[in-house]
């Protein structure tokens, strides 16, 4: 929502329309989302994508790694330790068989687990400084690729289908919504993923609001019809009806999270979702985060595809950011 915040004043302020009302029934990191640095509320929270770490636990227990998703999480929780047992496995299968299946995703999921990535929000870009997550992630990714532990395999593409049906990579990490991505992929697969809390902590990855315009000739009949769409019971309708994960904090308590699947090995992976979504960090993005995040990605994808120098893409990727950013 952050890129609309520079067109805020189009929109009607929901907090105006009774927004306050609702507020407790959502994830408060989500919420804040529809929230403009100047505590205008122009976005009502849908769906959400909280993270999880999918693995395959048939690959796993054959490397000697744990298998049941408490214990991954327990063994893997920060990126150094998936990125051993990712060497572990590796090896067992003689470079066969890929931890993970590109660096571009490393660098999404381990952003999508900070509080501050590019911006602070007053807009000022904060990339190169400690306290954003940018130099981590990038300094992460490049590891991975480094250690020889992606296939990479570009996510949305043939090759990354391909790659998850035949078994040649073992793990990722990716959003909920990834599920019904990675079933249609690797149907000869199904039975053998499970999902565990994800390496480096919880993080959020997509989702979508609802708006008025200044346009709208009955905000408030507008407002009310939202209200109902995104209460806690219809966003467990429209979790079972056309997959959206729940933004409201009771909807992640239904019985409908509990329910196993088989593609997952009878694993209920609601519960690691909503897990997931409960403990996600608030984040600012800014209004100009995707031009950014694609400039920083093209330079990752020419590490990890054309072996440039990491130092010298760095140094490239913040160039061009910053010209972006005069623009």
């Amino acid at each position: 929502m952050a890129e609309l915040f520079t067109s805020s004043d189009r929109f009607y302020d929901l907090y105006e329309l009774g927004a306050k009302d609702i507020e407790p029934d959502f994830l408060d990191w989500k919420w804040k989302l529809g929230v403009t640095p100047e505590g205008t509320m122009i976005a009502l929270p849908i769906d959400t994508g909280p993270t999880a770490l999918y693995y395959r636990a048939d690959l796993f227990g054959e490397a000697g790694l744990p298998t049941e998703p408490d214990d991954v999480h327990a063994q893997l929780g920060t990126w150094d330790q998936y990125f051993e047992a990712g060497q572990k496995l590796q090896e067992h299968f003689d470079q066969k068989v890929k931890m993970l299946d590109n660096i571009t995703n490393i660098y999404t999921q381990m952003n999508a687990q900070s509080e501050r990535i590019y911006f602070a929000e007053d807009g000022t870009f904060i990339g190169e400084t400690a306290e954003s997550s940018m130099k981590r992630a990038w300094d992460t990714a490049v590891k991975a690729s480094q250690m020889n532990l992606s296939a990479n395999a570009n996510t949305s593409s043939s090759e990354w289908n391909a790659a998850m049906n035949n078994g040649r990579v073992a793990s990722f990490v990716g959003a909920v919504w990834m599920k019904e991505i990675l079933m249609q992929a690797a149907p000869d697969t199904s039975g053998k993923w499970r999902v565990a809390r994800a390496p480096g902590g919880d993080g959020n990855n997509g989702g979508s609001f609802l708006a008025i315009m200044k346009t709208s000739k009955y905000p408030q009949e507008a407002f009310e019809v939202m209200k109902y769409i995104q209460n806690p019971e219809n966003q467990v309708q429209s979790f079972k009806k056309i997959n959206l994960f729940p933004s409201a904090k009771d909807a992640l308590d239904a019985p409908v999270m509990k329910e196993p699947e088989e593609f997952f090995g009878n694993q209920a992976t609601g519960e690691v979702f909503s897990e997931s979504a409960r403990n996600v960090k608030p984040a600012y993005f800014g209004g100009k985060f995707a031009n950014v995040n694609g400039i920083v990605n093209r330079e990752l994808s020419s590490v990890a595809l054309q072996g440039k120098n990491p130092d010298k893409a760095w140094e490239d990727a913040l160039a061009r950011v910053k010209k972006e950013l005069l623009r």
